[in-house]
């Protein structure tokens, strides 16, 4: 169930944000720049000067479409809170991002467990200017099509450890592509300089055989030789590989399981 409700989007595709969720969007904005320079990849930062997105008001979903559909003919697609993963395969296949149209509230500005516009726009579209992202991000929606419940589960670890947890090495240093770190200030600091969390050669079989939680920071990040290995991985038989994945079961996790309060 969602604490949120997303906004109506007008005849003319602009939303109606209120005052406060502009001046959200600004200091979200303000603080992560102020930990990205060095942290994020360059396809992320070429695709973020492209966007040239504002620091003062909420963007326009068109001003953003124009970049994102120029350089990889992706769209932005205004969602409900929360989708079915069906609808989500779907728009994915179809070069459409989901983006849910509302912001966090002041509350919950450090962390947030749903994907917000703030997270969406901001950890994510830069990348979508990237070929080799977009074409991988088109294949894997093209993928969880095809596929039942049980194949999702596996397939959903390699988006979660390339889309929104990868890493990548660039002249010899670590930076960062996924934009569920890229949308974190805590978690930007925490994947490139903690001494808690691993840091391992990406390798797809582990990927797709290693649990994860979506809220904590991550105990476990898997870093590609470079960006257009996402093209390469988009070129394999992947659904063989999560077949040999399932076969084989999961790792053991890196984490304590999740306290469930019964009272």
């Amino acid at each position: 169930m969602s604490n949120y409700q997303s906004k109506p989007i007008a005849p003319d595709g602009t939303i109606d944000w209120s005052p406060q969720e502009h001046k959200t969007w600004h200091d979200l904005v303000e603080r992560q720049q102020k930990v990205l320079g060095n942290r994020a990849c360059q396809a992320y930062l070429d695709g973020l000067a492209m966007l040239d997105l504002p620091s003062k008001r909420i963007p326009k979903l068109s001003d953003i479409n124009h970049v994102i559909q120029r350089e990889t003919g992706w769209r932005l697609a205004p969602v409900p809170a929360l989708i079915s993963f069906d609808r989500f395969f779907e728009l994915l296949a179809q070069k459409q991002f989901p983006v849910a149209t509302f912001l966090r509230r002041r509350e919950e500005f450090d962390y947030l467990q749903e994907p917000d516009f703030f997270h969406e726009v901001f950890g994510h579209c830069a990348m979508l200017t990237h070929p080799d992202f977009a074409k991988f991000t088109q294949v894997y929606g093209q993928l969880g099509r095809q596929v039942d419940h049980q194949t999702r589960v596996f397939l959903a670890r390699l988006y979660w450890f390339t889309v929104e947890f990868g890493l990548v090495r660039e002249h010899g240093k670590l930076r960062i592509y996924g934009g569920g770190i890229l949308s974190s200030p805590g978690e930007t600091c925490y994947a490139l300089e903690s001494n808690q969390p691993q840091r391992i050669p990406f390798d797809i079989h582990t990927v797709l055989r290693t649990p994860y939680r979506i809220d904590i920071m991550q105990p476990i990040y898997f870093v590609l030789n470079d960006i257009s290995a996402l093209f390469r991985l988009s070129q394999r038989d992947l659904l063989h590989d999560v077949q040999q994945a399932m076969a084989a079961g999961l790792l053991p996790p890196l984490f304590e399981p999740k306290e469930v309060n019964n009272a």
